[in-house]
């Protein structure tokens, strides 16, 4: 197939940013009394941040302050311009894709810009990147990858996802588009292909040059 447009989300996919990105969670909630662990935060993967947080407060029983939940991004950018990568081969396959491509990702578009910045994808982006803070609900629900599509001014099954969590491919297919489970993250481990499959990615490819099979290159 030849998609007019390819969705990639952001953490994950083409930033490896979710060891990172959990560190820093777990260390706020940590030093606030909070008993986050990294397994509560790999569950969430792909959820907004403050449905992330709703569900680890209910988990362990405590109040999650706005103070605290807002000192998580400063403790995530400080990692992130230490540390983050982009995963293994998406500059090579990002120069080569002939295809017209955005971002959209649960994270906001600060968390977004800087990432792609930090890893030196944002010229292959410009300012074509979409936050699920921009849409009523965030996945697994379609929102964020219907305002993507309608933003690019593509029809939905024009439209190729790639995405690492069950939540960003369930609400993928739920907008009727092409779903491709991404696994090349050094947070999955070897069942994940199975997770994404199941939760009704079309294909599930560790390595990207395998992805452009996928898309006709």
């Amino acid at each position: 197939m030849s998609p007019e447009l390819v969705i990639f989300d952001c953490d994950g996919v083409l930033v490896d940013s979710e060891i990172l990105a959990s560190q820093a969670m777990c260390s706020v909630l940590q030093a606030q009394g909070v008993a986050a662990t990294p397994a509560m935060v790999a569950a969430c993967v792909g959820m907004k941040r403050d449905d992330i947080l709703a569900r680890i407060a209910s988990q362990t029983g405590t109040t999650i302050s706005p103070e605290t939940a807002d000192d998580i991004w400063p403790a995530t950018r400080a990692l992130f311009v230490e540390k983050l990568k982009p995963t293994p081969g998406v500059p090579a396959f990002l120069s080569k894709l002939p295809y017209r491509r955005c971002v959209a990702s649960s994270s906001d578009k600060t968390r977004i810009r800087l990432s792609l910045e930090v890893t030196g994808l944002l010229p292959f982006f410009g300012d074509d990147f979409f936050s699920s803070h921009e849409v009523e609900r965030g996945k697994p629900a379609p929102d964020l990858f219907l305002h993507a599509a309608r933003q690019m001014g593509v029809r939905p099954e024009n439209c190729v996802v790639i995405e690492d969590s069950p939540f960003g491919v369930q609400g993928a297919r739920a907008a009727g588009m092409t779903a491709i489970g991404y696994i090349g993250g050094s947070h999955l481990e070897e069942p994940h292909a199975e997770v994404l499959l199941e939760a009704g990615a079309h294909y599930v490819e560790a390595d990207w040059n395998a992805i452009g099979k996928h898309i006709g290159l």
